[in-house]
This record gives structure tokens, sequence and C-alpha cells, in this order.
């Protein structure tokens, strides 16, 4: 009976999206030429910022463990436009751009990857453990599927105090596998929780593609033992991203209770910096980036003749220029003093 609940409910969560897929270009001309643009400022700027991170990575200047989110930048920036003002979000360890989405400053969040006392955390958490508390960004977290328990809790704070907002719940396909992830959706549905699981499913859990790891590769259908409805949505594309999504956002908000969503996607670095991935082939990176999101979004807006190219050339000449100017800001912040290392620590 609780199957066949919940599979109503993801069957009418589908249904009501159905229709976009016949009308994508009537969706994007919903949008402002500024919106666009702006998603489009977003996207890049996270490309850029990864890219340079990774470049800083191979010079010395940031240590540690470093996951770059290049390749999926459309999730973040596509999921960010359905939020609201109190919404929160809290991912795992490809933090990065999600911490630039909801607005943080990416100066501190760069020199936080290069462990200088201007950064977020101080220049203590680095690369895995970004927190903006101003954002209602709760991080950052190294421990594998360790966001779902915690995002659970913030949106148990929410229900407690009558709040109407969503939490917004990152964590990769491999995370899927994590037993606590699994008794969090128990408790999450319990309390009819205002949580939203997103997987972003890039396919490679560190080296272990899903065909390898899962039984069940149809990783939206992981709630079904829970009554939590799921639906899979094409991560490489912000508008499908933002359609569907907002749909979803909408359900958990209007006091149903979590939801789950798998976010189809493909990050083109490996694992992390230390990750060489040659456990795929040229051939097939290559062809997911024939969908690449930040190509396609600019595609798209021409097509439609909502934005002209010089508009884009001026949004990537102005990124240049801010990533430039974030990592002088970073290169320039001092280390953090020595007494740091016994400040905001458990006793």
């Amino acid at each position: 009976m609780v199957k066949n609940n919940n599979q109503d409910k993801s069957d009418s969560i589908k249904n009501n999206v159905s229709d976009f897929k016949n009308s994508k270009a009537n969706f994007i001309k919903n949008f402002t030429k500024e919106q666009l643009l702006g998603f489009y400022r977003e996207m890049l700027l996270i490309r850029r910022f990864e890219e340079k991170a990774g470049q800083l990575y191979g010079m010395g200047l940031i240590a540690g463990f470093c996951h770059l989110y290049i390749g999926q930048e459309a999730i973040a920036t596509g999921m960010h436009s359905t939020m609201q003002k109190g919404d929160k979000v809290i991912t795992t360890y490809r933090d990065h751009g999600h911490m630039i989405s909801v607005g943080s400053d990416p100066k501190k969040i760069m020199a936080e990857l290069m462990g200088r006392k201007d950064g977020s955390s101080k220049g203590k958490g680095g690369s895995m453990h970004l927190f903006d508390l101003d954002r209602h960004f709760y991080g950052g977290h190294g421990i594998v599927g360790a966001s779902v328990p915690i995002g659970a809790g913030l949106a148990f704070a929410d229900k407690y105090l009558n709040r109407n907002n969503v939490t917004f719940c990152y964590f990769g396909d491999g995370a899927a596998h994590q037993g606590q992830v699994y008794e969090s959706f128990n408790m999450a549905k319990l309390w009819n929780l205002p949580v939203l699981f997103i997987i972003e499913n890039n396919h490679y859990a560190m080296g272990t593609s899903v065909s390898r790891s899962s039984s069940v590769d149809e990783l939206h259908k992981r709630g079904i033992g829970f009554n939590i409805p799921g639906v899979k949505i094409n991560g490489m594309d912000i508008f499908d991203v933002i359609y569907d999504g907002q749909k979803c956002v909408d359900y958990v908000r209007s006091g149903n209770g979590p939801m789950l969503i798998e976010m189809d996607t493909y990050r083109y670095r490996g694992h992390s910096m230390s990750d060489p991935a040659t456990y795929r082939s040229k051939e097939e990176v290559n062809c997911m980036k024939e969908q690449d999101p930040i190509d396609n979004l600019r595609l798209a807006v021409l097509k439609n003749d909502l934005a002209i190219e010089n508009d884009f050339t001026k949004i990537d000449n102005q990124i240049k220029e801010q990533v430039n100017d974030i990592v002088e800001f970073s290169k320039n912040s001092a280390e953090p003093d020595p007494s740091e290392l016994m400040s905001e620590i458990y006793n």
C-alpha cells in the first residue's frame, strides 16, 4: 500500500512537468533578458572559479582535498532560482559552486580554499568545510552522506518553529548507498519535514560507475520504501532544472513532506584534484561536454533572440577580471594566527 501511494504522488508530479519537453522555447521566454544573463553569469563564475582553483592547487597554493564542480553548474544555479528567503542549503564536499550560488563572497571562498584568515571559516575549514550562516549555507561536509541527517535536522527546526522554508539537501550518487541516508529518509517522512533531498548523480562515486555500484540505478526511486516520491531531472539543462525543480519545491513547501530528486549530471574532472580519472574514456567525457550547461544556455538564449553575442562577451570579460581580483585578494590575505588552532573547538 505504501508503494502504491508513493507511486501515485510520483506519477502526479511527472504528469505536471511532462508538458515542458514540448514547450522549452516558450518557457525560456518567461524570463527577462536580465534573468537569463544572470543565470549565465552565475554559472560562468562557478566554472571559472573552479578552473582557477584547479590551477592554484597545481601551484601548491591550495592544499588538502579539493573537489571541483565543473560540469554541474546548472544544478546549483537553477535550484537557487527556486529558493525564497530563509531557505537552507547543505551539501557534501563538492561545495564551492553551491556556496557561490547562494550569494556568498567568492573572495572569502577562495581565501578559505587557500587557508587564509579572510576565508569564510578563517582558513580552518578549507575546500570541504565551507560555511556561511548569513546566507543559510550549512556546508560543506567531508563525511560521505553527512549532509542528509543534518539537512533533515535543519528542516525539523523550520517545521518546529512554523517557518515556511525548505531545506535543499544535496548529496552524490555514491553517498546514496549510506545507511544514515535511509535512517534520515524514514524520520523525514514520519515527521513530514520540509526537506528536498537532491542526489547529484554525476555517474561516478570516486572512480566507480553507478552501473557497477548500485543494484538499482534509478536513484530517484530510492525513497519508495519510505513513501517519499521522487523524480529524475536533466541536470545538464538549467531550464529543466528550474521548471521541474520548482514543481518539487512547491510540493515540499506546501506541507507534503520530503521529496527526492535525482539530478542527472556529469563532472568533467576527476573525483578530486588527485584523481586522474583514468577509469573513463576521453570519448565519453567529450560526448558529455556536448551537453555543456553553460554553452547550451548561451545557444538557447541566442536562438530565441533574447540577447546578443556581445552581451555574453561582456560577461565573459567581466568574469575573467573578477576571478583575477578574487585570486589577488586571497593571495594577499595573511595566514591565520597560530592561536586560532585552539579557538572554536569542542572541549
